[in-house]
């Protein structure tokens, strides 16, 4: 399974839809692909829109080094401020530390 970091949390609104619109796209695309495929923002934003859930690390950190765990590499997709993600760089680091390939995608 590869396991999406993306950015995601941001003051603006907009922007926050339009990191869950692209790495949407990219999910998508991997998926057609035929890779097995897990990102936190594609899988869990519906629910954190409709269910009054935080859009917080704090919030979905155990969820997601979960999965992360569960994942054989880790495709960071590097849309503006995937460097100063809270949630990108823990997921990196942790990563890193489980000895799971990390691959950078331009976004």
């Amino acid at each position: 399974m590869i396991y999406i970091a993306s950015p995601y949390a941001h003051p603006d609104p907009a922007i926050m839809q339009g990191r869950f619109h692209k790495v949407c796209e990219f999910t998508a695309d991997l998926l057609n692909s035929g890779l097995v495929v897990y990102s936190p923002i594609a899988h869990n934003h519906y629910l954190a829109c409709n269910f009054d859930l935080p859009r917080t690390w704090d919030f979905w950190q155990n969820l997601d080094l979960h999965m992360l765990d569960l994942a054989t590499e880790l495709h960071v997709l590097c849309l503006p401020g995937w460097h100063s993600s809270q949630g990108v760089q823990a997921e990196i680091a942790h990563a890193i530390q489980t000895n799971k390939l990390v691959i950078y995608v331009e976004a």
